[in-house]
């Protein structure tokens, strides 16, 4: 039991990062300069014909995730996104998803899935818009609204295991960069 609470606790200390100009507090970020905890996903998995890709830049010296391709609703499809698995569990006291962003003045999401959210169209999912400036977005849990059949109308904190930035839910074309990502 004591093992256990020291190993969350320095898998937490690793992922806390002192925010920088565009965050005025501390957040636990999920790091862009690990490409490989970022997975690209389509709706071509269940029969959708959305294309896209998610890849990893340098803008101003700093690690920027992009998103871009064209999102169609054929074939019930309707999705491109990137998604990442937290290492550990969210302090109870996180309040929502925070994040710097620039686009093509879409509108994007936020999908979180959490221990209760076992399949693959389960989700809480908020929305945010993308200007063609770099902006932050600030998503407080309680703006999630449950994906899916059978979900709760909230979650708990604790149970989150994986965040995603998804184009999603119409025909668009996505162009969307994120230099920050995580919880506040």
């Amino acid at each position: 039991m004591i093992f256990e609470k020291l190993r969350r606790w320095i898998l937490a200390a690793a992922l806390i990062v002192p925010a920088q100009t565009y965050a005025q507090d501390t957040m636990i970020e999920l790091s862009l300069s690990d490409q490989s905890r970022w997975e690209y996903f389509s709706d071509q998995v269940m029969g959708g014909v959305s294309e896209g890709r998610a890849s990893f830049e340098q803008v101003e010296g700093q690690p920027v995730l992009r998103l871009t391709g064209q999102v169609s609703t054929a074939n019930r499809g309707g999705f491109i996104q990137a998604r990442a698995k937290l290492d550990t569990v969210l302090p109870p006291s996180a309040q929502g998803v925070i994040l710097n962003v620039r686009g093509n003045g879409q509108t994007y999401f936020v999908h979180v899935r959490t221990t209760r959210t076992l399949l693959p169209w389960q989700f809480y999912q908020a929305s945010f818009d993308a200007s063609a400036s770099w902006t932050e977005v600030r998503i407080p849990f309680e703006a999630f609204a449950p994906y899916g059949r059978f979900l709760s109308k909230s979650f708990d904190v604790k149970s989150v295991c994986s965040l995603a930035i998804a184009a999603f839910g119409r025909d668009h074309a996505a162009d969307l960069s994120v230099r920050a990502v995580g919880f506040y």
